[in-house]
């Protein structure tokens, strides 16, 4: 080995040193960096020639090691956009690519993927992390479909959140009837009970139900009755039928009947189309209950028991106007209105990579798919490997300061070592060509 090859072999030391030097650096500048992921160097000899009696001047090669899935701390965050992964996959995000003239952000073509989590709403509704970087979801439509495929990933934006009401379908009701002594005259007086249902616009429209009793005892109808009462309602975008409601002596309803005129005729069970409240097509059920049980509307066996509505119910929902969102650990993403109600609007998928060591940094604690990584495969939370979601919360950096505190003396030591080498080289240069003199 020549006095040469020795101070090449020392060059290539300082090199390799430098590596390690710029990683550690990295490392240590991004330790409050969320998502980050901490690199460490691994050192390889390189022998360039050698034989069992002599060997020639080998050299150091020095490589980045990447832990691209490692997991940090969880932490807690105020914000409601912020999601921390526990576990496998990234989030699918894009970048800007240039300058748009419209609320619409210029994006790249190409697709990135990060562990920052650190989502907040720009002021044109997109939630974008620290790093500038625009997260992607699945859209979920009013029916909770969600189409789940790498062509409808796109940016999700609150500003796009529209509510979509429900026309009321089924209203129920559970009242309690007064009934009449024996010696009462009939007809009673009414009684009537109203409910807002709502049409396919979220537009309120009352109904009204009033209730008639007809008899305390109905001949035609056996065996003998507690009572039978008829029922009328208003507010529908149709004219009903009266309908004819007999009572067991029970209290109970015995049968049923949407016609007056047909008061033999049972309906089973006790619920009747009262038609829509709108323009719309969605008809409306009317349920009483259940025929020959004490759920539902009832006729009070005591004649000093009044008249109570029983607080009916209906499902429809008003229209409303976005209030504010929040994030799910199944990654949903959920919008809530004025009038009290939730609605998922977007999914928010984890890409997963068969070596996702492999994947090429990027800007931002971003990484980029390769040939080494193997393209990204999407999956909902939980879902064939991938990890969780926690909300409100960011990841951490994987970054040891006191561990690279230590490798950083050590790289300067070893540099410093290298260094010595040369310089020790040069003296025994300089010796060799005095000898001369």
């Amino acid at each position: 080995m020549s006095i040469f090859s020795a101070m090449d072999t020392a060059v290539s030391g300082l090199t390799a040193q430098s590596v390690a030097f710029s990683n550690i650096s990295n490392n240590i500048s991004n330790s409050q960096t969320v998502g980050y992921k901490s690199t460490d160097t691994s050192f390889a000899d390189y022998v360039e020639a050698s034989s069992a009696t002599a060997g020639q001047s080998s050299s150091v090669i020095a490589t980045t090691q990447y832990a691209n899935q490692a997991q940090g701390t969880i932490t807690a965050s105020s914000a409601n956009g912020a999601l921390a992964i526990n576990g496998s996959g990234f989030f699918a995000v894009n970048e800007i690519s240039g300058t748009s003239t419209t609320t619409a952000p210029a994006l790249s073509a190409t697709q990135y993927y990060t562990r920052s989590g650190d989502f907040k709403t720009d002021n044109n509704g997109y939630l974008v992390n620290s790093a500038g970087e625009y997260l992607d979801g699945y859209a979920v439509s009013s029916t909770g479909g969600t189409s789940t495929t790498a062509s409808t990933l796109s940016p999700i934006n609150i500003n796009n959140i529209t509510y979509s009401p429900t026309a009321t379908a089924n209203v129920t009701v559970a009242a309690t009837l007064p009934t009449a002594s024996a010696t009462a005259t009939l007809p009673a007086a009414a009684v009537t009970s109203t409910i807002t249902a709502y049409d396919a616009n979220g537009i309120a429209k009352p109904l009204t139900m009033t209730w008639q009793q007809t008899g305390a005892a109905d001949s035609t109808v056996t065996p003998a009755t507690g009572g039978t009462y008829s029922l009328s309602v208003t507010g529908t975008a149709t004219t009903l039928p009266t309908a004819q409601i007999v009572f067991n002596a029970d209290g109970t309803i015995q049968s049923f009947a949407p016609d007056v005129t047909n008061p033999g005729a049972t309906a089973s069970p006790s619920s009747y189309n009262i038609g829509p409240v709108g323009s719309d097509t969605t008809s409306i059920s009317l349920n009483l209950g259940t025929l020959n049980s004490g759920a539902g509307t009832n006729m009070a066996t005591a004649t000093t028991t009044a008249f109570n509505s029983g607080a009916p119910t209906q499902d429809g929902t008003s229209a409303g106007k976005f209030s504010s969102f929040s994030m799910e650990t199944d990654g949903s993403v959920v919008a809530t209105f004025d009038n009290g109600q939730s609605q998922v609007f977007a999914k928010v998928p984890l890409a997963m990579f068969a070596n996702a060591d492999g994947l090429k940094t990027q800007d931002g604690q971003a990484y980029t798919a390769t040939s080494t990584s193997g393209a990204a495969n999407l999956q909902l939370a939980g879902q064939n490997g991938a990890g969780s979601f926690e909300t409100k919360s960011v990841e951490a950096s994987t970054s040891s300061l006191d561990t690279d505190l230590t490798k950083l003396i050590v790289a300067q030591q070893a540099y410093a070592a290298s260094a010595k080498v040369v310089t020790t080289a040069n003296d025994m240069l300089q010796t060799a060509l005095g000898m001369k003199q």
